[in-house]
């Protein structure tokens, strides 16, 4: 026996590729995710169009005058409505943009939970000046007039009434404080002055009334869209809610409320275009208008807006000092208490940004905040505005300098979520959702049972030619591609649980270009063993031999198969992705067939009385060959050509 050959043990090889076969196929009926009975835990993940899903049309805003965004700015908020949906574990999504102001998602699986991803917007971090109840319906109490430095009371020193202080109280109310590895500097003791609740405690509260009620700049299309509110309330009611310096209090003059009446009837459209001290002060004016304002009402970072949270509560807020783009992570994790907190990092001007408003929130700074607006410590809150909506307002406890967190009684789930949007939510546009669909499958079953037809038609004629021109090697083919078709069925169904990957009819054509260059490396194998049987060794000797040459060529044109892979799913999108993943990773799995099947079944068959047998074994005419007597011409009979 040939040394190569003695050292050959294709029994172990064997054995490790069925251990392999094991692991991965109890993965796919035990592994954490598989339900229902086997025949459901064998079926992978389908995509969208092999199974149906959702699809949802965005359409993008800078403004309410509708201008469409930039094309640098639309592919921006595609990237990162993107990382949205793959960070909700949302597998083979395809994101892309249509037109000059739409932007398409599609999901695998029908009546898919969209809204986070819809709601993507502008990020904003903004002052709580003042805060007032959001019903709509409730009066307002007067604010409070002798409340102690430093402290917040429950109702704000309020007659009780429906229309409590929005002020958070309790132990749960969200704050923001230093991490561990962050600074806080700077400190200042809070300012002794008691705030006062007029109108002069915020600089935008002493605007003098007038007939668009707002002294910041208009453009031409705002002030013509509130002449029309205007006309709709009726002159009393618009000169009552101009006149108001702070929120009205109903229960004190039950006339007012016939006036401001009206505004209950206005749509979330038509209050958007009041001013921010109209939209505060008018009491009838609730929430429900307020939430369902159009995207980017509110997204203007030097004028002082009016959002509210949770549905019941709307507050006046500052200028947005600090935006989302300012943000470089937010992710959830355990405190050291081992409580849920929101950890929160910013780039390097934002970094100084942050610090700024912190310390403006802290110390109070002009007394900006009033009472209503104070956290239950008495110190100034800074809301996360994300759209038209406040996602966490909480209370500042220092001036901070380095990486923050944002505590309060979170669920992981709820953590999560406002990492998220932090992290995800920091768009350079905003959007609104222009339509939402269930979709069925763009190819259908029929059409899916005859393409897996047509591909399995084709390889039972690869098989047919491969046993009628190789014979008894033809056998070896049949069955590598069957355990690379196993193998990756099964890698399919284990990777769809545990990272998502979706199957679409990308991906098979990826499988079956894979299978197709399988067959290649055949060929190279038993072409190069016939080479070396001509040139006069055993079959027995020509195997290891054949098996050393040809490795390299096997080896050189899969590297190249999958390093193509890998290029076209790092440069592509889509379905595109799925097929390059699919046929990188079918490239892989043939490798591991080629070294742990395919050559010590060789070898064993080269043992066999079978494989010298020319009729039998396939090597017909290269047996003969080596045999005649009279072949006397050099081993390379190309130097003889040449």
């Amino acid at each position: 026996m040939a040394p190569p050959q003695g050292q050959m043990r294709p029994g172990r090889q064997l054995a490790v590729l069925g251990f392999i076969f094991v692991v991965l196929y109890l993965l796919v009926f035990f592994s954490g995710g598989a339900k229902g009975s086997f025949q459901d835990r064998l079926e992978p993940r389908l995509g969208l169009d092999l199974i149906g899903g959702t699809r949802v049309t965005l359409e993008a805003t800078n403004s309410i005058g509708g201008k469409a965004p930039t094309a640098e700015n639309l592919e921006e908020a595609r990237q990162i409505i993107e990382s949205r949906v793959n960070a909700f574990g949302v597998a083979e999504a395809e994101v892309v943009t249509e037109g000059n102001r739409n932007i398409v998602i599609s999901l695998p699986g029908e009546n898919r939970n969209l809204d986070n991803v819809g709601n993507a917007a502008e990020l904003r971090f903004r002052k709580v000046l003042k805060g007032a109840d959001g019903s709509g319906t409730a009066a307002v109490p007067p604010p409070a007039t002798a409340a102690p430095p430093g402290s917040v009371t429950p109702s704000g020193g309020a007659t009780p009434s429906a229309g409590a202080t929005p002020t958070p109280s309790g132990s749960g109310a969200p704050k923001v404080t230093s991490s561990p590895s962050g600074g806080q500097g700077g400190m200042a003791p809070a300012p002794s002055a008691t705030p006062t609740p007029s109108a002069s405690a915020s600089p935008s509260a002493s605007a003098a009334p007038s007939a668009s009620a707002s002294a910041e700049p208009v453009s031409a299309s705002i002030e013509e869209q509130r002449k029309a509110v205007e006309q709709k309330v009726g002159a009393p009611a618009w000169q009552a809610a101009s006149g108001l310096q702070a929120p009205a209090d109903l229960s004190a003059d039950p006339s007012l409320a016939d006036k401001l009446k009206p505004f209950s009837t206005l749509s979330p459209q038509e209050v958007a275009v009041l001013s921010a001290q109209m939209q505060f002060n008018v009491p009838t004016i609730g929430c429900k208008q307020l939430d369902e304002r159009p995207p980017a009402s509110i997204s203007d970072p030097k004028q002082q807006v009016v959002s509210c949270e949770d549905g019941a509560s709307k507050y006046l807020l500052d200028q947005a000092k600090v935006q989302g783009t300012d943000v470089s992570d937010a992710d959830a994790v355990l405190d050291q208490t081992n409580a849920w907190v929101v950890s929160l990092d910013f780039k390097g001007d934002g970094q100084g940004k942050w610090t700024g408003l912190t310390r403006e929130a802290f110390t109070n700074e002009g007394q900006a905040c009033d009472a209503t607006a104070l956290g239950q410590d008495g110190k100034c809150r800074v809301a996360v505005v994300l759209d038209n909506k406040i996602v966490s307002s909480p209370e500042i406890q220092g001036v901070l300098t380095g990486n923050s967190q944002i505590t309060g009684s979170f669920t992981q789930k709820d953590a999560s979520a406002l990492a998220g949007q932090l992290r995800y939510g920091a768009l350079p546009v905003t959007f609104k959702q222009q339509e939402a669909q269930n979709v069925t499958a763009t190819l259908g079953a029929s059409h899916l049972r005859a393409g897996l037809l047509a591909a399995g038609i084709g390889m039972l004629l690869v098989i047919i030619y491969s046993f009628f021109y190789y014979r008894l090697l033809g056998s070896v083919i049949f069955l590598s591609l069957i355990l690379s078709a196993l193998l990756v069925f099964g890698a399919l169904v284990v990777l769809g649980r545990q990272i998502g990957f979706t199957l679409t009819l990308a991906g098979i054509a990826g499988m079956i270009v894979s299978l197709g260059v399988a067959a290649d490396s055949f060929v190279i194998y038993f072409e190069r063993l016939k080479d070396e049987i001509r040139e006069g060794r055993s079959p027995r000797s020509a195997v290891p031999r054949a098996w050393i040459r040809a490795r390299r060529t096997i080896i050189s044109a899969n590297a190249i198969t999958l390093l193509s892979a890998v290029v076209l799913y790092v440069v592509s999108v889509g379905t595109v992705k799925g097929f390059a993943f699919a046929l990188g990773l079918a490239t892989v799995l043939d490798l591991v067939v080629v070294f742990l099947f395919r050559h010590p079944i060789m070898t064993m068959f080269a043992r066999t009385r079978a494989f010298l047998s020319p009729r039998v074994s396939g090597l017909g005419r290269a047996l003969p060959a080596r045999n005649q007597p009279t072949q006397t011409q050099p081993r390379n009979p190309r130097a003889k050509e040449a």
